[in-house]
């Protein structure tokens, strides 16, 4: 019988680390943060919630894997899914600005992509990941493309998801 593992053992340091650094600003800001993720279904909330204490600083997460989804529990508009496609800038920024705006958040991170092995076109291979970071000073977005399986790829996406919202909010404003 095969056991269990824990969240911790699905999880690198690369990913604990940003989510205790996050904690402490959010915390001295008096903000929450949210999620809304697709191909990394739920992994960045994860993240974050593995840490003790974190009701105090993360609202909720979206996992929207399906566009039915984005649109039901973002607001993403489906004709902008279905002109852009679901992997592309306008959805991730979408998806952040309605984390944002269906929560009680002041920052939301938004992950799209295609973590394979199928999946992957000549546009959009697979390890094509949108983020759409949302804050008070704005909405950022950024393509990455990442190597490896599709573990190798969600666990990329997660720490770069975190890590570039820490840059945002530990950069003066």
């Amino acid at each position: 019988m095969s056991s269990l593992l824990s969240i911790k053992e699905h999880l690198s340091n690369d990913q604990l680390a940003p989510a205790a650094f996050l904690a402490d600003i959010l915390l001295k800001r008096g903000w929450l943060m949210a999620t809304a993720e697709s191909c990394t279904g739920g992994l960045i909330a994860a993240a974050c919630t593995e840490l003790a204490g974190s009701s105090h600083w993360f609202d909720r997460g979206f996992v929207t894997y399906s566009n039915a989804a984005k649109s039901e529990l973002l607001g993403v508009d489906a004709a902008l899914i279905e002109h852009h496609g679901a992997v592309s800038e306008a959805v991730a920024r979408a998806m952040a600005q309605g984390a944002v705006a269906r929560s009680q958040a002041q920052a939301a991170v938004a992950v799209t992509g295609v973590a394979g092995p199928g999946g992957g076109s000549s546009g959009k291979p697979v390890g094509t990941v949108w983020f759409g970071w949302t804050t008070p000073a704005g909405t950022v977005t950024e393509m990455m493309r990442f190597d490896g399986d599709r573990a190798a790829v969600r666990q990329a996406s997660v720490a770069h998801a975190l890590a570039r919202l820490l840059e945002q909010l530990a950069a003066p404003a």
